[in-house]
């Protein structure tokens, strides 16, 4: 119980930073027309911020399912990455266990997870760590979107507030943890770069290329600097 409550504790400062995220959410799908139980649906079975902005405003504007389906699909590649990364704790893990911890991963999850689970060397602990930060962030983005919902006709210019730089902040705390390490601010950087380039691109693909520029300078910036740490031989320059 002590990691499972660990876990949900230090996740608070995310839970606070995705709270107006989740506020927004649920106001603007119900004010692009989505039915109080379709909103609620998308946050407790999709469970994923950024493809359900997308795909509300995919929505709205009118857009073929085929086309949300691609989009939302392509904003969550990322998420490919973070199972990798986490892989090496959660191979030992029962089916049960892999299933509900693949569902509930998120951005802030896997922020706290990994920096913690690094740093651990009882699997079991950190597995329950991982679950309490899991139930929190869920939780707290139902209860938020559900906040959104009710708030959304009775205050319909609550968008327009600037509470969505809650998810500028929230994603930055994110960030921040990983780049202490070469290999991830240089991802960041290029990552940045081309999605600043390439913002004018539609259905969101510029974050496709982001991702694929991001990924590909991290692990050339890692080989390069595995190649610097081998032992030379003798006489080498």
């Amino acid at each position: 119980m002590r990691p499972f409550l660990a876990g949900a504790r230090d996740t608070i400062p995310m839970l606070v930073g995705a709270a107006p995220f989740g506020l927004i959410f649920g106001t603007l799908a119900i004010g692009t027309g989505l039915s109080v139980w379709l909103t609620l649906g998308l946050s407790a079975l999709v469970f994923a911020g950024s493809s359900q902005f997308v795909a509300v405003s995919l929505m709205g504007s009118g857009a073929a399912l085929p086309v949300i389906w691609l989009t939302t699909f392509v904003v969550n590649l990322r998420h490919a990455l973070y199972s990798a990364t986490l892989l090496p704790y959660a191979r030992a893990l029962p089916a049960r266990w892999r299933w509900g911890l693949a569902f509930w991963l998120t951005d802030e999850t896997f922020a706290v997870v990994e920096n913690q689970l690094r740093h651990r060397s009882s699997l079991q602990d950190g597995a329950h760590y991982w679950l309490g930060s899991s139930l929190a962030m869920y939780f707290n983005w139902q209860f938020w979107t559900l906040a959104g919902v009710l708030l959304g006709q009775g205050v319909p210019g609550l968008a327009t507030l600037g509470l969505d730089f809650a998810m500028v902040a929230t994603f930055a705390a994110i960030v921040a943890l990983q780049l202490r390490e070469r290999p991830m601010l240089f991802a960041a950087v290029v990552a940045g770069a081309v999605a600043l380039l390439a913002r004018a691109l539609p259905y969101k693909l510029g974050l496709m290329l982001a991702a694929a520029a991001g990924v590909g300078a991290g692990l050339l910036a890692e080989t390069w600097l595995r190649h610097d740490e081998l032992p030379k031989p003798k006489g080498a320059p």
